[in-house]
């Protein structure tokens, strides 16, 4: 399970967000959403909040983020919102000066806050398109994207070991092959994206008979497809205890999902200098998919603490001192 937000951290965001709101300002970077243009030199601020949106995998980032700038001499504190509609506008503020997000998604939020929610999806598998799409979005808002890391958490189909065996699974075109029925066990809103049963059936050919609606890469829907209700379940590529349900990932081999990326994004006024981006870039050259999924075991499974977890990989990979 991932861990809980902080309550607390939650409410003072609230609150200040409130008082910004009542009194017109607090912004300690600068307001661009209605002017669409970037007026501030990057800045480097001393001290800096950096975001978590309050899951276990976000919770890591934040600590490494913050454990990487205190390393190039940054004071550093640590704030978990769970909303990206609280927390992107703090981002914006200055409020909340560093967070990890991922590109494909992010890029698509901002495009729906831009243009609204009914406009041509922006993210896609297509890394360098989507990053593109991205910067566009956030330059003009007072944020600065930095490069996306090799870290991908994006949306990935799982099937039971035993079933992939059987079948001679290694991807998803195998079992589109197979011409095999499957229950797909999946949040609800995967009846009609794109990336989820559409997706499989239009570009996989797989004959997705039926979406039984038990969220994203959640317990019962492990369950499901292990005690055999269901085939494949929707989950992600980080996720950290498929081995305890006999769960096996089947390769995007015709890149369904969207470039989903790790990505540091910073409010310039405020963070945007060399030293900032030269600080969270060692990180992105180094955390892999299956480092990250790895980690989040640790916190999940082990019930080590994510700040522990954080400072032993970042000294086991020689980016901070012991």
């Amino acid at each position: 399970m991932s861990r809980p937000p902080r309550p607390s951290r939650v409410a003072a965001l609230g609150l200040l967000l409130a008082s910004c709101a009542v009194l017109g300002g607090c912004a300690t970077g600068p307001s661009l959403e209605a002017r669409g243009e970037v007026t501030a030199p990057p800045g480097d601020s001393r001290r800096l909040t950096v975001g978590s949106a309050g899951f276990t995998e976000s919770d890591l980032l934040a600590q490494m983020y913050a454990l990487l700038l205190q390393d190039a001499g940054y004071g550093t504190k640590i704030l978990s919102v769970t909303n990206r509609e609280l927390y992107e506008p703090a981002l914006e503020r200055g409020q909340i000066d560093v967070v990890a997000e991922y590109a494909a998604t992010f890029a698509d939020w901002l495009n729906a806050k831009v243009n609204g929610a009914d406009a041509p999806t922006v993210g896609s598998p297509d890394l360098d398109a989507t990053m593109k799409a991205l910067r566009e979005l956030a330059t003009p808002r007072g944020l600065t994207v930095l490069d996306a890391g090799r870290a991908v958490d994006q949306n990935a189909f799982a099937v039971t070991a035993e079933f992939a065996a059987a079948h001679r699974l290694r991807t998803l075109s195998d079992l589109g092959a197979t011409g095999l029925p499957i229950r797909l066990a999946a949040g609800d809103e995967c009846v009609r994206r794109p990336y989820c049963a559409p997706g499989l059936r239009e570009v996989y050919g797989i004959d997705v008979t039926a979406v039984d609606p038990k969220g994203v890469g959640t317990t019962p829907a492990k369950q499901a497809v292990q005690n055999g209700r269901d085939q494949l379940v929707l989950t992600t590529t980080t996720d950290a205890t498929l081995d305890e349900f006999g769960l096996v990932l089947l390769a995007d081999d015709k890149h369904l999902q969207n470039a989903d990326h790790v990505v540091p994004v910073v409010n310039r006024a405020r963070a945007g200098s060399d030293r900032v981006t030269r600080a969270l870039s060692r990180l992105g050259t180094v955390l892999t998919t299956a480092d990250l999924a790895r980690l989040n075991e640790q916190v999940d499974s082990w019930r080590r603490l994510p700040e522990d977890v954080a400072r032993n990989y970042l000294v086991t990979k020689g980016l901070v001192p012991r």
